[in-house]
């Protein structure tokens, strides 16, 4: 059976993965604190039908060998952590985290994800929460007779109570940052989770030690390029088209041979 048949069903399937994840970008381009993704490939092994160096003469060697790939496999799928956009919403309780970091965020089972999604929201006991209410760690509780909420670069948080004028600190948000983030897990709902390959959370304040600053009233946008991603869709469909073009040129010499003897 010729290869090129197995080579470009290969290439097929690698050219739709390649699709599935411009489509996920594309779907995620308003989703705030979206990081895009790539998809990376890499060439399957050769099968050698003559060596480099093989002897062709007594005196003379074969300089380059014959090997014929096999295809393509997918190699892995980057996550891309570069910065998005800020957007200004006038809205307290949003903030941005303008440089390196991730806001900790408690789940129901007590665990720690992390997010770069910061449009966050107080629950009914004062706390702040993310959209779903689950708890920014550390855990900081707006008195009810709060009248203005501040947040500075560092991460502190201030209230103005009443009719006081003066201003209280709550608490302080505390930003973490992984050596690897390509190595985070993916959970949704904005959130990710760390593996052995991303490494330990590094916990520290804002501003500080390589972290980024929170910006208080405003959302990272996500850094998902629609040009860019339009045009790698287009590149994969006709990339698609093409395996499937040799996945017919391959059938149609086979109906050659095929009709040799009638």
């Amino acid at each position: 059976m010729m290869r090129s048949l197995y080579t470009a069903t290969t290439g097929m399937l690698g050219q739709q993965l390649q699709i599935d994840t411009t489509s996920n970008n594309i779907a995620n381009v308003n989703t705030s604190g979206y990081k895009k993704q790539r998809a990376e490939f890499n060439d399957l092994f050769y099968q050698v039908l003559q060596y480099a160096g093989t002897a062709t003469s007594e005196t003379t060697l074969s300089p380059t060998g014959i090997e014929v790939g096999l295809g393509v496999r997918p190699g892995a799928v980057n996550k891309m952590f570069s910065q998005g956009s800020p957007k200004e919403t006038e809205n307290n309780l949003d903030i941005a985290i303008t440089g390196k970091g991730f806001f900790q965020i408690q789940l129901p089972d007590g665990t720690t994800a992390y997010t770069r999604s910061g449009n966050f929201k107080l629950d009914d006991q004062g706390n702040i929460v993310t959209s779903e209410g689950y708890l920014l760690l550390p855990q900081i509780t707006v008195p009810q007779d709060a009248t203005q909420i501040n947040i500075g670069t560092d991460g502190t948080v201030s209230v103005v109570q009443g009719n006081q004028g003066l201003s209280n600190v709550l608490g302080q948000i505390e930003i973490a940052n992984f050596i690897n983030p390509a190595g985070l897990h993916g959970l949704g709902d904005n959130l990710y989770m760390n593996t052995s390959a991303s490494g330990d959370p590094i916990v520290g304040v804002g501003g500080t030690d390589g972290l980024g600053q929170l910006r208080q009233g405003f959302l990272e946008l996500s850094n998902v390029k629609l040009v860019e991603e339009m045009t790698d869709l287009i590149t994969g469909q006709r990339a698609y088209e093409a395996n499937s073009k040799s996945i017919q040129t391959a059938d149609s010499m086979l109906q050659t041979v095929n009709n040799l003897k009638r």
